[in-house]
């Protein structure tokens, strides 16, 4: 492995007081690409080191969530991180905490026991967790304490901390359809271009998609067609920073036609390439091929 993909390589641990966002934590990770593994024993983590070396720089950003599910192996994490100190990866260890109150108060809200007190009290159980946990809290690198977080914003500062390039989390995806297939599952908006003149009918343009310049041209032409991509623009242009400061990794735009082939395909394209400057955009066209000519 070559200096560069060591300097690179990113490994996280993740560890805490249950309830204290773990789950949040692992769900960020993964919108910033990592390669995520929820309850690692470690017993198996300097396998995991190996095969991370092995992989060849295909497996560079790693997060691995470590709890008192395994508590019974924690002797073994801590001599595993004394390894890894004089190995090739120093990884880091965000620990995340609350006060107790917090946490009590979240036990009750989700109706769930605490994993070391499932018959008892869970301030019985976040006592002992503590105390279990006090010495790797001791050795890790980062702390948050989530008492007075929300979601979102224990999801910004991991955000903030660990991306390599911020301006591409929040993705655009803009996706053209036909209504005649079904509206797309993972849509969060949806506007309907079916109201615009239509290509299909002019015979000799039947066959070609949006993609063609004569047929992108016919659609865009016509003057109710620049006040639709007028509004829209000016709607997603207000919309977009609002989604992304809310913490959403990416948001679908679709657009749909009749059949997905020509008003939708010319209409997203346009949209797409309009926010590429501000945004990682990707543009898919889903019904597109689907067409009979």
């Amino acid at each position: 492995m070559s200096a560069s993909g060591l300097n690179e390589t990113q490994l996280v641990i993740i560890t805490g007081m249950s309830g204290a966002g773990k789950t949040v934590a692992i769900q960020s990770f993964e919108d910033l690409g990592f390669f995520c593994v929820d309850n690692l024993p470690p017993t198996l983590l300097q396998k995991f080191l190996e095969l991370m070396k092995d992989s060849k720089n295909k497996m560079n950003k790693v997060a691995l969530v470590m709890d008192l599910r395994g508590r019974e192996f924690f002797d073994h994490l801590f001599s595993a991180l004394d390894e890894m100190a004089k190995s090739w990866v120093a990884p880091r260890v965000l620990f995340l905490d609350a006060e107790d109150s917090t946490l009590v108060r979240r036990y009750k809200e989700t109706r769930r026991s605490h994993p070391l007190a499932p018959s008892g009290l869970p301030l019985e159980g976040i006592k002992l967790e503590r105390e279990l946990l006090e010495e790797l809290k001791g050795r890790a690198q980062i702390i948050y304490n989530t008492s007075q977080s929300s979601p979102r914003e224990l999801r910004e500062k991991i955000l903030k901390e660990f991306s390599s390039n911020k301006d591409s989390i929040f993705t655009v995806n803009v996706m053209s359809f036909g209504f005649k297939h079904g509206l797309p599952i993972d849509a969060d908006l949806v506007f309907d271009v079916r109201f615009l003149p239509n290509p299909h009918y002019v015979e000799h343009m039947r066959p070609k998609t949006g993609l063609d310049v004569e047929v992108s041209s016919y659609v865009l032409k016509w003057t109710e067609t620049n006040q639709f991509l007028e509004k829209v623009i000016d709607l997603l242009t207000f919309m977009l920073p609002h989604y992304k400061k809310e913490g959403k990794s990416q948001l679908v735009v679709a657009i749909g036609c009749t059949g997905g082939q020509h008003r939708s395909v010319a209409l997203s394209e346009h949209i797409g390439h309009h926010f590429e400057k501000d945004y990682h955009v990707s543009i898919t066209h889903r019904d597109m091929k689907r067409r009979k000519d």
